[in-house]
């Protein structure tokens, strides 16, 4: 049987379907977190070493983005992502036999090692098969399908927390279902050689505009650390606010996921009317006004209003700061520099932690959701102000 082509329906179902393996890979096992924390409540500083199980693999994220950007440049897209697929299921289940948390986290560690490459494979296939609208379309479904696999194993994995906290890690052996896939119905794209004399010695800006480039990457880390506080932190504030068991923290942290698939779907049309600098600036405003509902509201149901704007806000952010890379830099480069977004993207959600338990210890957590929104805000205000500056700064257009 002949290799689907790129525009096979196959194909692009393995494409959507590998990408939702970069949302699951940490907060699917968010709701297991208390009862994690339970099970090793002898180890000193127990909270936060919990939680660094759900973000360490963003660490190794960041370390791991750069080389496989330099990987799929160099040596190609397939067989980093057939590699990847396969160590996602080994390393991602692992966690449901360690029986030491250091253990654990090794295998999360590895985790995030097989993120990198999927998230930047993925990505890279994605720029290299598609071109225009066709390209803004299938980045914004690919970041809907993202978030509607969070909606599903976010909420899967909060029923199996309730009944074991180990449970949630053998959602991960879903990786191993589609790597057959992958090594089917993916191909090797024609592409420039990326160390060509004329890659190397022609116009820099429009090959690999730095500027724009560390711009885009300050928004990934910045968003990152304020979004990342509601997996990390959201099972607590509702278990201490309403006394929510692991099932409802789930389905709260997933209705978030719901809304930010619903805003990644319409992405395309979205970028039709707006160009990549108004849509930032809406993300900021729709991830401010969610976080200040979230930290000023007393209810459950009411924490549900904040976190539909916080996603919607989420969902928009991902294919647009992706399809801006794509449409600047040169295919020769494309790897890198959507490398380098993933390293910065999972660098935020490993730090929000580091940031967010401190400050929620010393002002409590609702106080923290709302200095989170209220910055959100203020930077949302700012770059509107400054646009024309900006742009002239990163020269862009940012149409």
């Amino acid at each position: 049987m002949s290799q689907p082509t790129s525009n096979s329906v196959f194909t692009k179902a393995t494409l959507l379907l590998v990408s939702t393996l970069t949302v699951m890979a940490g907060a699917t096992i968010a709701p297991s977190l208390p009862g994690m924390q339970v099970q090793f409540a002898q180890i000193d500083n127990v909270g936060l070493w919990v939680r660094l199980v759900l973000t360490l693999p963003a660490l190794f994220i960041v370390i791991g983005s750069p080389i496989a950007g330099i990987v799929v440049d160099r040596l190609g897209r397939k067989p980093l992502l057939v590699a990847a697929t396969a160590l996602y299921g080994l390393a991602g289940a692992s966690g449901y036999l360690l029986d030491s948390l250091f253990h654990i986290l090794i295998g999360r560690a590895f985790l995030g090692f097989a993120v990198a490459g999927i998230m930047v494979t993925a990505t890279t296939l994605i720029a290299d098969y598609y071109t225009g609208a066709a390209r803004a379309a299938f980045l914004g479904l690919q970041a809907a399908f993202m978030g509607l696999g969070g909606v599903l194993f976010l909420s899967l994995g909060g029923f199996l927390a309730d009944l074991n906290w180990r449970y949630p890690f053998l959602i991960y052996l879903f990786a191993w279902l589609l790597t057959p896939l992958v090594v089917w119905t993916i191909s090797e794209p024609q592409r420039a050689n990326p160390v060509s004399n004329q890659a190397l010695s022609g116009v820099s800006r429009p090959t690999f505009p730095v500027k724009l480039l560390g711009f885009i990457y300050g928004v990934a880390l910045i968003t990152q650390i304020v979004f990342y506080m509601i997996p990390v932190q959201l099972p607590f504030y509702l278990k201490e606010m309403a006394n929510a068991n692991a099932s409802q923290s789930g389905l709260a942290i997933a209705l978030a996921t719901l809304f930010s698939a619903m805003a990644s779907f319409f992405y395309g049309k979205i970028k039709q009317r707006f160009g990549f600098f108004s849509i930032l600036v809406l993300v900021f405003g729709l991830m401010g006004i969610g976080y200040s509902i979230v930290g000023l509201v007393n209810s459950y149901g009411l924490v549900l209003i904040g976190l539909a704007f916080a996603g919607a806000g989420v969902g928009l952010l991902m294919p647009n700061m992706n399809l801006w890379i794509s449409a600047e830099v040169s295919d020769a480069f494309r790897g890198r520099a959507l490398g380098g977004s993933t390293t910065f993207f999972f660098l935020g959600q490993f730090i929000s932690p580091l940031i967010s338990q401190p400050l929620s210890q010393r002002v409590g957590l609702g106080q923290t959701y709302l200095l989170a929104g209220m910055a959100m805000l203020a930077g949302g205000l700012a770059l509107m102000a400054l646009q024309r500056p900006i742009c002239r700064l990163l020269s862009t257009r940012a149409a």
